[in-house]
């Protein structure tokens, strides 16, 4: 019979079984600049959310849905497991991520200084922090993803369809 030596010797098979070796972590991924700030970003929502949970609960459940939609991030970029699902554009869906992470947490940190405790006025400090390592990831991701390229020799009444007029730029960010 088969056990777990002639497994690690055979090749992987086709199939639904062979989909569940693609977890395997990019260590390149985690140690480059967007991994840091992925890693950054849940570690200074985890903070909050302690702070929110020691001082004022009602808050806790933004940060809460934020480090879980981080960490959700973390995984399908480290794993790669994102490129399976190659019909969302993810640069795009990572910028409203932390587009709307800025919202969130300039309303929620200045929501609770107002409550004058010692862990609200420490969750405001690392929201202020987090909203400025919010709007580097996102200025970075228009940089790198977003922003009209036309250094590629690509004119806009070729690649963009959507819109010929001239100097419309905008339908770059939604071609991929």
């Amino acid at each position: 019979m088969f056990n777990a030596w002639d497994c690690r010797e055979r090749p992987p098979e086709e199939g639904a079984a062979s989909g569940l070796q693609g977890f395997g972590v990019d260590k390149n991924f985690l140690s480059s600049l967007k991994g840091i700030l992925l890693e950054t970003e849940l570690a200074l929502t985890f903070v909050i959310f302690i702070c929110f949970t020691a001082s004022i609960s009602a808050y806790m459940a933004a940060a809460l849905l934020e480090f879980f939609i981080t960490l959700a991030f973390l995984f399908l970029y480290a794993t790669q497991y994102y490129q399976r699902f190659d019909r969302l554009n993810w640069p795009c869906l990572d910028f409203l991520r932390c587009v709307s992470a800025i919202i969130i947490f300039l309303v929620v940190s200045f929501a609770a200084v107002t409550s004058r405790e010692g862990a609200a006025i420490a969750a405001f400090v690392f929201g202020i922090i987090l909203v400025s390592v919010f709007a580097y990831d996102a200025f970075k991701i228009y940089r790198t993803e977003l922003m009209p390229r036309t250094t590629e020799g690509c004119g806009l009444k070729s690649c963009c369809a959507l819109n010929p007029e001239p100097g419309a730029v905008w339908c770059h960010a939604f071609l991929w």
